[in-house]
């Protein structure tokens, strides 16, 4: 009997529910990316998986209307907010000249 690796189990679950929510999350006011990934706590990674969202900035939840706001889970899946800053495309061409 082959037993199940719950920590392969979550990570699986997680991506499921990122595949399904991606446009969601990404339509958001500042979310910048989405990923699998360990939460974090005070900037400590914790063991639970979660899809994280990336954002160019955190505000207080207070400060956007409530259909801007982010979940905190869904399907049971921790949303773990992390601040990034905006992406941006790098040219090396550009910066060597």
């Amino acid at each position: 009997m082959v037993q199940n690796d719950p920590a392969q189990e979550a990570m699986q679950k997680a991506q499921d529910v990122q595949q399904r929510y991606q446009n969601y999350l990404l339509n958001k006011p500042h979310v910048v990316g989405v990923g699998i990934g360990y939460a974090l706590v005070h900037g400590a990674q914790t063991p639970e998986v979660a899809v994280v969202v990336m954002v160019d900035h955190k505000l207080p939840p207070e400060s956007l209307a409530p259909m801007d706001r982010l979940p905190s889970r869904l399907e049971g899946v921790r949303i773990d907010v992390q601040e990034t800053g905006a992406f941006g495309a790098f040219n090396a061409t550009a910066a060597s000249v």
